[in-house]
């Protein structure tokens, strides 16, 4: 079992920056970022493998970066550019390989708001 714990997140204006990270208790894969906001599906907002490599969702490309830490079992999300619409509550999600199993983790959450 593999337990998250988020950090960051809060209110920021339109334009503004915000960061998160999330802690992971054991080694894992892929780890990553989602979001959802009120009514809508979860949706991708980042992920990034143990090797480094990155993949984004359309709507956060040239604004969002994340980085990990596999020393930390951490990764991080800068978001900058920030838009109303990225209002939502972001999840922490980690891959974890079980023998041949794969294993998914999310975290708690952690709202983001950002003013008009």
């Amino acid at each position: 079992q593999v337990q998250l714990v988020e950090s960051g997140g809060g209110l920021v204006q339109r334009g503004g920056s915000l960061g998160l990270s999330c802690a992971a208790s054991g080694t894992v894969a892929s780890m990553g970022w989602y979001r959802q906001a009120p009514g809508k599906q979860r949706e991708l907002v980042a992920t990034i493998s143990s090797s480094g490599r990155q993949n984004y969702g359309d709507s956060v490309k040239g604004r969002f970066s994340i980085s990990r830490d596999n020393a930390k079992n951490t990764v991080y999300l800068q978001m900058n550019s920030l838009l109303p619409e990225d209002t939502a509550v972001y999840y922490c999600n980690a891959i974890k390989w079980v023998g041949s199993r794969l294993d998914t983790y999310w975290g708690q959450g952690t709202q983001v708001t950002v003013s008009s």
